[in-house]
């Protein structure tokens, strides 16, 4: 296996590189870039503007690795892939050999890269080799954020508690008997029974997710039955949480880092158990692991209320969420 610097005659290898590349790296259609885009910057690169390299095994070309410099002491590295086939080989590595080779040549201190957050194979790799976080970087949607910059108050949420039984005096007493204690409510309504489930909604539990969430706990421990407290925060993400006799047994949010940066391990505790939501509520654990998605930006999902509809159908409840 050799490491060499490409060469403009090597606009067709590069291409077929690049394509493949484009096939594993499933972004958002904001990232989309075209070959003939991608080549003028290699190109420049080739020419002197940074370095473009080649990996090559048995005379083919099986990766490669191009940047160019962000500072005077740091090197970039934009891109970097090795072909399916030839992975597991220490060609990544190499080629990173070969760019901190052209580090010290040019005098820069460090390597600086990007990673997908949701790629964890290559984050795990990168981090053996003494990569370590330095920034995050962070994407908004700009209707999303022409609406959040042009408002005084967070945007409005809509929540919805669902209570699997057919007794709907008894939801109606433990509403009546709990919204007095945690503050004035604008209005309540409670829905006749459907699929075995009754549906509450209340401007208090709208605007105040512990109310919802305390709300939701009562209901199930008083009546000993599942209990999904749904809601969209902000119109910009779902959650809900599922309890069963008095205790939450599983939480969802559709952006687990919406509110704050989250250990690894939080994050997928925000991810929903299928097989647990299945068991309690009766949904199809398949159909629901299809909707009930998580990402790392809104924008990769669903608008927030569809992404209910779809997620509480699942369940074979009503949103409510139409106001």
């Amino acid at each position: 296996m050799s490491i060499r610097p490409a060469t403009d005659d090597d606009h067709d290898s590069l291409q077929c590189l690049w394509h493949e590349f484009q096939q594993e790296l499933v972004g958002p259609e904001w990232w989309d870039e075209s070959w003939d885009e991608a080549w003028s910057v290699l190109r420049d690169r080739i020419s002197g503007s940074g370095y473009v390299l080649l990996a090559e095994a048995d005379g083919e070309v099986v990766g490669f690795a191009s940047g160019g410099e962000r500072r005077p002491r740091v090197l970039y590295v934009n891109d970097l892939f090795v072909r399916r086939a030839a992975r597991r080989q220490g060609i990544a590595k190499e080629l990173l050999g070969a760019v901190a080779e052209i580090a010290r040549q040019s005098q820069a201190e460090v390597l600086m890269l990007a990673v997908d957050v949701d790629n964890a194979d290559a984050r795990m790799v990168y981090r053996r080799l003494g990569f370590g976080e330095q920034a995050v970087t962070l994407v908004a949607g700009i209707d999303t954020l022409e609406r959040r910059v042009t408002t005084s108050s967070a945007p409005p949420s809509v929540a919805s508690t669902h209570v699997q039984t057919d007794d709907v005096e008894a939801v109606e007493r433990a509403l009546a008997q709990f919204v007095p204690r945690k503050g004035r409510s604008a209005w309540s309504d409670v829905s006749p029974a459907s699929n075995g489930w009754v549906a509450v909604i209340d401007e208090l539990c709208d605007h105040d997710r512990d109310t919802q969430r305390r709300l939701a706990l009562e209901l199930s421990d008083r009546l000993g039955v599942p209990v999904v407290a749904l809601a969209v925060e902000e119109d910009v993400v779902v959650r809900f949480l599922l309890y069963d006799r008095g205790r939450m047994v599983d939480e969802y949010l559709s952006v687990p880092t919406y509110y704050g940066e989250l250990s690894r391990g939080d994050e997928l505790a925000l991810s929903a158990n299928p097989t647990l939501v299945a068991r309690l509520t009766g949904a199809d654990p398949g159909r629901l692991r299809a909707v009930a998605r998580v990402a790392p930006s809104p924008a990769d999902l669903p608008p927030a209320r569809e992404l209910a509809v779809q997620i509480a159908d699942a369940m074979q409840l009503e949103a409510r969420i139409e106001r």
